[in-house]
């Protein structure tokens, strides 16, 4: 039975200041204190990765530099393909905003563990739904295209509910919920009988 296994990988930790913001495609940097205290658990992500595997990252350079990260803790340096497809949910004009500017602008209650509601888009962005959509079409067209493979892509908490989402088929306000914490591991897996999650938010180490 041919499978093609997604090894999906939540960038690094990003610099503090960014962390205040709403900073969704915004390109901002990793923390340089949390790439190094988090050494160990590299070492152990690198381990844990296929050999060989095809190596995606989205266009942003947290996802990029999250790769480098992974090769210098151990695994052997990988030519990295662009997919945007993979990116961050865009929260268009509201990105840059800090957090408590959010709120007042929203026309629908806000999730419990997301600053929008799965429904609610942004004035030029994409709502979680929309996220579902684009990443489930991707992932579509990747399983196609390296059929049979170990696909190991470094992207972003939304972009990897929105895959979970729709390898389970639920609504953008389910996926939610799932908790995909920087350097987390998600793995799905593309079967002829269709899709399997293999594991959800596991951290290297533990």
């Amino acid at each position: 039975m041919t499978e093609t296994n997604f090894w999906l990988i939540r960038h690094a930790i990003v610099e503090e200041n960014a962390r205040t913001v709403i900073y969704g495609t915004m390109d901002v940097q990793l923390c340089p204190h949390s790439l190094e205290a988090q050494r160990p658990m590299y070492a152990a992500l690198a381990r844990r990765l296929p050999r060989p595997a095809v190596w995606l990252a989205s266009p942003l350079s947290r996802t990029q530099a999250t790769a480098t990260a992974i090769f210098r803790a151990g695994y052997p340096e990988q030519t990295l393909t662009i997919e945007p497809g993979l990116i961050e949910l865009g929260f268009g004009a509201w990105q840059g905003l800090a957090h408590a500017e959010l709120p007042p602008r929203l026309t629908m209650p806000a999730h419990p563990f997301w600053p929008l509601s799965g429904d609610e888009r942004p004035p030029g962005g994409e709502s979680m739904a929309d996220g579902v959509e684009r990443v489930g079409a991707v992932l579509e067209r990747l399983a196609e295209a390296h059929r049979g493979c170990d696909v190991v892509a470094v992207s972003h908490g939304g972009a990897i509910r929105a895959a979970v989402a729709h390898a389970l088929h639920i609504p953008a306000d389910n996926a939610l919920h799932l908790s995909i914490e920087n350097i987390s591991l998600t793995r799905l897996d593309h079967t002829p009988r269709g899709w399997r999650v293999a594991c959800v938010n596991e951290l290297p180490g533990f």
